[in-house]
């Protein structure tokens, strides 16, 4: 378990506080979306539960373990995909014999699946710095991948792949999701992703204004075309009409819109908040 206790941070004073007294849980089995606007913190919130970043109060927790310590037993079970990287002018092979002994856990075997995955072959002596971004990335997911952490967390990682390499991420992520293990994906591309997660987490104003299920989702709100009588949490026009996030009558579940909950979430906060607590 990941558990985030009454965190604050900032970057410098004249800025004030990006987060005040944030407080977050994430258990294992689960593939959490992690949202929010531009700004709201995502990539910090994620240095600080890695333990990048040291907060000014409160403390980032892995099995009860501050991760700020970056003792050697939590760090090899911790793997982080930024946003933005770069390789280093080596070999694959050399760059996975030196970096690989840092995981217990991890497996050529399921590197070389995951490469097969991305269709980048079995060249283990491909020089990693001719690769383009696109093919750094798939290089550099896979082998995060293949170290079989505990806890995966992703900053936009589908950022520079085409279309079909993004439905080779998602094949990814379901293929090698365990039981024991917490993927935490950061990203603004939700419709690359919604059909991977069973968990979301939106963001705003260090508030954490959604933590939910897809399951509670589904039985709290619905997605469809709007209705006469229907108080709406968000409607967006489409080309057949106005479609809405309305709560869900008893027994209605429809496919989870994550771009819609998004909106609904930042645009009636207080509405979803009494939506989720409600007889929880």
């Amino acid at each position: 378990m990941i558990q985030i206790n009454e965190i604050s941070f900032g970057y410098n004073k004249k800025r004030g506080d990006l987060f005040s007294d944030f407080s977050l849980n994430l258990e294992a089995g689960n593939v959490y979306g992690l949202l929010g606007k531009n700004g709201a913190g995502k990539s910090t919130l994620i240095y600080l539960m890695t333990g990048l970043l040291t907060p000014r109060s409160g403390e980032a927790l892995m099995d009860g373990v501050n991760v700020r310590e970056r003792l050697p037993k939590t760090m090899s079970d911790i793997f982080l995909v930024p946003e933005e990287f770069d390789l280093p002018h080596l070999s694959l092979k050399k760059y996975v014999e030196i970096n690989a002994p840092f995981y217990p856990r991890f497996s050529m075997e399921d590197m070389e699946r995951y490469l097969e995955i991305f269709e980048m072959g079995g060249d283990m002596n491909v020089k990693l710095h001719a690769l383009s971004m696109g093919q750094k990335k798939k290089v550099f997911m896979a082998f995060a991948f293949a170290t079989n952490t505990r806890v995966l967390i992703m900053d936009e990682p589908t950022n520079g792949l085409d279309i079909p390499s993004k439905s080779q991420f998602r094949k990814l992520v379901t293929s090698s999701m365990k039981d024991d293990r917490i993927m935490l994906i950061s990203t603004h591309q939700v419709r690359d992703i919604s059909d991977i997660l069973d968990h979301v987490v939106i963001i705003d104003q260090s508030k954490v204004l959604l933590n939910a299920s897809f399951a509670d989702v589904m039985s709290k709100v619905a997605f469809r075309p709007l209705r006469a009588g229907d108080e709406p949490l968000f409607v967006v026009q489409s080309p057949f009409g106005p479609l809405a996030a309305v709560p869900a009558d008893s027994g209605e579940e429809t496919a989870v819109d994550l771009e819609m909950l998004f909106n609904a979430t930042l645009q009636n906060p207080a509405a979803i908040n009494d939506l989720f607590t409600a007889q929880k």
